[in-house]
């Protein structure tokens, strides 16, 4: 038998599809617009679209590939994950005071993305295997040490963002698990206890001063300030309508630093205003809806935890990124999915949209479900 079925791809979720392809297309005009305030030779977006072809090639090959070997890989993928993070504090570069970059060929890779799609597949397969059964305090703890593990190497690098971000998508990815309301009071404590001794012990002065700019951002407004205050002023000068592609006074006169990645949200809602993005996050409802749904009427509790999976990362990354731009959470540098600059974040996304379409593509026609 094939490992790659081509002619299946017809049947993937149409909707899905379209709600990408409007974020990337978000994406690409607001690089666009910060390149003319560069005069560069569109490098950004040169790269961009290198990684948009390799992350389309990606997500096709793994839509045509049945999911279910990946079930047989889970424990692999983990272990891959974690030698990656392992080696990258040991070989890494340090960019922006953190080391966890391989860079080849001027191309950077965080192996803390591979590490998102490996935790996914894991979590699927432990929670597939316990399916028919309530969760139980073993599970909650099985699944805080698979998390625990990544996250830990993740605060030696440090990188902040990412650890949040593994444990957002654990948390979510818990609750659609059946997680009960004392496992959710023990699991606040104990982030509680761990947040407490990382402010202690573990994180560096730099992470402390986003936090506590996050909580009053004129503290120093020139320093740890200056990104968030930047970024609120870009949101509101876009008003209504936005000032324009190209014609934002934040962005193209770079007051906004990190425009193209961290705070990309904040050069959409200036540019095209409110409306603007409403229409972004209309095309991320319908990427989530259309997880969830997917998710329901998998044939198999692998499949639905698969698409789970992906939803929790994304929407994670999404709370996470526009929270920072509008102040309502500390800035870690997250990107957003499928629209900020990086091909790391863009393969990543390209990789769950390929894993949920594998999962759209193989349901019975008498499972399929629209709404």
């Amino acid at each position: 038998m094939a490992i790659f079925d081509f002619g299946i791809l017809r049947r993937g979720d149409v909707l899905l599809t379209i709600g990408i392809g409007a974020l990337v297309a978000f994406g690409f005009s607001a690089i666009f617009s910060i390149e003319l305030s560069r005069g560069s030779e569109n490098v950004f977006l040169q790269k961009q679209a290198i990684a948009l072809g390799m992350g389309i090639v990606v997500s096709v090959l793994i839509a045509s590939m049945n999911y279910h070997i990946m079930r047989y890989g889970a424990r692999g993928l983990y272990m891959v994950g974690i030698f990656l993070l392992i080696a990258v504090l040991l070989f890494g570069r340090t960019l922006n005071g953190s080391t966890g970059w391989f860079v080849v060929g001027g191309f950077a890779f965080q192996p803390v993305e591979f590490m998102k799609v490996a935790l996914v597949v894991v979590f699927a397969w432990y929670c597939s295997q316990k399916a028919m059964r309530r969760f139980s305090w073993r599970d909650l703890a099985m699944s805080g040490i698979l998390v625990a593990i990544p996250v830990t190497l993740l605060m030696l690098q440090p990188d902040l963002g990412g650890a949040a971000l593994l444990v957002g998508a654990w948390a979510i990815f818990i609750l659609f698990a059946g997680i009960r309301v004392p496992q959710i009071l023990a699991v606040c404590g104990l982030v509680l206890c761990v947040v407490s001794a990382g402010w202690f012990g573990v994180f560096d002065q730099y992470q402390k001063d986003r936090v506590l700019t996050f909580l009053d951002p004129s503290r120093d407004p020139l320093r740890t300030g200056y990104n968030v205050i930047q970024a609120k002023i870009a949101i509101g000068s876009g008003e209504l309508w936005g000032r324009g592609l190209g014609d934002g006074s934040q962005s193209q006169l770079r007051f906004l630093p990190e425009s193209q990645t961290d705070f990309i949200f904040a050069v959409i809602a200036e540019e095209l205003g409110f409306v603007g993005v409403c229409l972004l996050f209309v095309a991320f409802i319908l990427v989530f809806w259309r997880m969830i749904v997917l998710a329901r009427s998998a044939s198999d509790t692998f499949g639905a935890y698969i698409c789970i999976g992906a939803f929790s990362v994304i929407f994670t990354e999404v709370i996470v990124h526009v929270g920072a731009n509008v102040s309502l959470m500390p800035a870690t540098g997250v990107a957003l999915p499928f629209v900020s600059y990086g091909g790391s974040s863009l393969l990543l996304s390209f990789v769950f949209f390929g894993m949920v379409q594998s999962v759209a593509v193989r349901l019975h026609a008498a499972d399929r479900v629209l709404l």
